[in-house]
């Protein structure tokens, strides 16, 4: 490679930024999966590229393009983080094998779930992953049974679990829809003991916003199959919201949501187990803000 501009040294979370936005295809894809914002992202780019002192990718208005010292510097950057995760395995002693469980519900999964699954096989290739992608009041009393090890859930009690982020919630309606002009207003609800449920309707009481519960469903793909229909507004954790989607904010007329705290929480049973002691770490290394 050729001589870099400045002697500054190359930190692992520029490299780590870079590698993700390629991956991703876009610094607003990638930001989740580093768990930044987007534009700690696009600093981390800044920061890597003054080191380098030339550009690494091109920004265009609908993709990402590598400039030619990006796709040189892509493939080091790879190896310099496998090694570091190689590194990390080797100092931690003995491969570890076996069988974990983990729940978490799915608007968290496809945001955060990726940069911990990919950490975590990359050290250890001899434990075997069981998913289970269920919303916060199914995950609960399964961990409680001790039917699973650990869950990411969204923490209705402040002493539950060990805090990781605060997700914000959002209304989001159809692109073409004007269902939010409606009154009484029609919503798409999650299941009863929800918390984004909990805190949609509290907004809209203390707005004392009229509105009917029209369609209600424990999964994320019910919420957006509603909202889809047109027939419906639905409140959702920023990170599943789609992007084609409306965002509705207050000038819609729509009161501003509180953020949902998520946290990480184990079984008892599984106090003690070196797998679950691992992946525990992982998701607190990659997760906790």
């Amino acid at each position: 490679m050729n001589s870099f501009a400045s002697h500054t040294e190359l930190q692992l979370d520029w490299l780590r930024a870079f590698v993700a936005v390629v991956d991703a295809g876009s610094l607003s894809a990638a930001a989740p999966w580093v768990h930044r914002s987007q534009s700690a992202v696009s600093m981390q780019l800044k920061k890597l590229e003054d080191a380098v002192g030339r550009p690494v990718l091109l920004r265009g208005p609908r993709q990402l393009e590598l400039t030619p010292t990006g796709q040189e510097l892509l493939g080091y950057a790879r190896q310099m983080l496998q090694l570091h995760a190689d590194t990390w395995s080797a100092l931690r002693g003995p491969q570890l094998k076996g069988k974990l469980r983990l729940g978490i519900p799915d608007d968290y999964a496809a945001a955060y779930l990726t940069p911990v699954l990919r950490s975590f096989a990359n050290q250890y290739l001899g434990v075997e992953i069981e998913l289970i992608c269920e919303q916060t009041t199914a995950l609960i009393p399964k961990i409680a049974q001790n039917s699973i090890d650990l869950a990411i859930i969204s923490q209705h009690q402040p002493k539950r679990g060990t805090h990781l982020f605060a997700e914000p919630l959002v209304w989001v309606a159809a692109a073409q829809s004007a269902a939010w002009q409606r009154s009484p207003l029609p919503v798409a609800l999650y299941e009863q003991g929800c918390i984004a449920r909990m805190h949609a309707l509290a907004a809209l009481k203390a707005q004392r916003i009229a509105y009917r519960v029209a369609y209600h469903s424990p999964s994320l793909a019910g919420q957006l199959a509603a909202v889809e229909s047109g027939l419906a507004i639905a409140a959702i954790t920023r990170c599943s919201a789609p992007p084609h989607m409306q965002i509705l904010q207050e000038k819609h007329g729509l009161p501003t949501l509180e953020a949902v705290n998520v946290a990480l929480i184990r079984s008892k049973n599984s106090k003690g187990d070196a797998v679950v002691d691992a992946m525990h770490e992982q998701v607190l290394r990659t997760l906790r803000v």
